[in-house]
């Protein structure tokens, strides 16, 4: 027995005192950017800048080797300090440029960059220096970083399958039941999208055009209707579970800034639970947001990945690395990728319409657009536009353009939107359930304007059971009270307020709308 111990640490030490740790340097960047963008970014899409940065990082370590006569740990220093350096200058050139926006620092922070290169060069080939005593502490070093960067990265929410809730009380019925002839259910968030009111005051944006093509198909537009809450998520999640988040699970406490057990109530919604109880089958499309991305539901539909050039999130490594003067060069253009990725999903989801309609299965389809939101892709004739020409030096928008590019999108997802209305009420046998509705207002209004939204109802024979401040947490509630025998009770309609990154500590914006 003491054999094997003995073996099993000189294996041990053996592997440690080797110098692998440039390798893991290589792909420690790629897991903690994924890191923190967990929610946004589903992990299978690290899969390519990850191995590319670790090819990268093992040929600049072969490559030092060659260099330095072979003599592997000054190798594997010097790669390391080279590497820490590459992934480091996209941070520093952010900083810099979000503390000092109008100064001209580009040049001399390359410049200075190249120093320090030359510098870890100078440093790394000194005669009395061979680094073989740093090689078991930079590899615990880094090994420690990745360990960290992975045990951080959220995979999933805690559901093992659809048919599950992801909140503690989330208000699901058991006895609902689907008429002989169900309708199908459509659920557009068209994020942002504000209310006429809101539009005409703050955009001098005249809607009544829309609206009234909306009435005259037989929609109810809720004239004073508002938002629950101020961010897609939490709104989100209230909507699809017909509850106040308050109410929906303990963990949403004024002192909690975690969100993944909000992701998981979203994915797995009360709503959802009822359809598919009842046989429905849940239709999903992307959005580039994997919090908001039902994958595992019955037909989840994605326009197909970019085979070549950058996808969003390598444009994203891109810039945090030295490599991002490849785009202030013009040599690649991620946001001209990140444009194209939203046109892709927005045009999917119009493009397939009809043949969701035609399902032969009754169908819950979940369909968020972040349109009018930012980027703007679109011209108001559907031409495309380029994200990067409505914000400023620093990425950040300004009045002016986001008014222009908002309505701009505004404009071309009105027209979309009632070509998909006009399919799905004439390609279904039964007359469709239709809710189109903003999950917030738009950014840069005062607090309660920020919760003015469109809120239409195509409820067929019901559109009595609606009034003008219906608030999305009745939603659903009124849905299957009047289509599937439900026993709900209708809420009060209030609104919350909550800043960043205290999701939950809200307060109640009174609604002032008189009609």
């Amino acid at each position: 027995m003491r054999g094997k111990f003995t073996v099993m640490n000189k294996t041990i030490t053996s592997f440690f005192n080797a110098p692998w740790y440039p390798i893991a340097i290589s792909a420690y960047p790629v897991l903690a950017l994924l890191n923190a963008n967990t929610g946004e970014i589903q992990p299978s899409a690290v899969v390519r800048p990850l191995s590319v940065s670790v090819l990268f990082g093992g040929l600049l370590y072969f490559v030092a080797w060659l260099f330095l006569r072979r003599n592997i740990n000054k190798a594997a220093f010097l790669s390391a300090l080279w590497l820490a350096l590459f992934f480091t200058f996209g941070h520093a050139y952010i900083y810099i440029d979000g503390k000092y926006p109008k100064s001209n620092y580009t040049t001399l922070l390359a410049v200075g960059w190249i120093i320090l290169f030359a510098l870890a060069l100078l440093w790394a080939t000194r005669p009395k220096l061979n680094f073989v005593s740093s090689a078991s502490t930079l590899n615990t070093v880094a090994l420690a970083l990745l360990i960290m960067s992975v045990g951080q990265i959220s995979f999933g929410g805690g559901t093992s399958n659809a048919l599950a809730l992801g909140a503690d009380h989330a208000p699901v019925e058991s006895d609902l039941t689907a008429p002989a002839n169900p309708p199908d259910v459509y659920y557009f968030i068209l994020d942002s999208y504000g209310r006429q009111d809101v539009l005409d005051m703050a955009y001098d944006y005249d809607n009544t055009e829309f609206l009234n093509a909306l009435k005259d198909r037989g929609f109810f537009v809720g004239e004073c209707s508002q938002s629950n809450y101020v961010r897609t998520e939490i709104s989100l999640a209230s909507s699809l579970n017909m509850m106040y988040l308050q109410d929906l699970d303990d963990s949403f406490t004024p002192e909690n800034t975690k969100r993944l057990k909000l992701w998981d109530s979203l994915k797995h919604s009360a709503v959802r639970y009822n359809f598919e109880s009842m046989g429905y089958k849940t239709v999903d499309f992307a959005t580039g947001y994997a919090w908001n991305e039902l994958e595992d539901a019955d037909l989840f539909i994605a326009p197909p990945p970019l085979t070549s050039g950058l996808t969003e999130f390598e444009g994203l490594f891109l810039r945090t690395t030295f490599a991002r003067y490849a785009q202030d060069f013009g040599w690649v253009d991620p946001d001209a990728v990140t444009g194209q990725a939203f046109r892709d999903r927005f045009n999917s989801v119009f493009d397939n319409m009809d043949n969701i309609a035609n399902m032969p299965e009754s169908t819950f389809a979940y369909v968020h657009l972040i349109s009018p939101h930012p980027p703007f892709v679109f011209d108001p004739e559907g031409n495309p536009t380029r994200p990067q020409d409505f914000w400023n030096e620093q990425r950040i928008y300004p009045y002016d353009m986001y008014t222009k590019g908002y309505t701009n999108q505004l404009t071309w997802l009105n027209k979309k939107m009632l070509e998909a209305i006009d399919t799905l009420l004439a390609e279904s046998d039964t007359p469709p359930i239709i809710i189109i509705q903003g999950d917030h207002g738009p950014w840069m209004q005062p607090k309660d304007r920020k919760m003015w939204i469109l809120n239409a109802y195509y409820l067929p024979e019901h559109n009595d059971e609606l009034y003008s401040d219906i608030t999305p947490v009745n939603t659903f509630r009124v849905v299957f009270n009047t289509y599937f025998g439900g026993k709900y009770d209708i809420l009060d309609d209030v609104s919350y307020y909550s800043p960043v990154p205290k999701l939950y500590n809200f307060s109640v914006i009174p609604n002032t709308c008189s009609e």
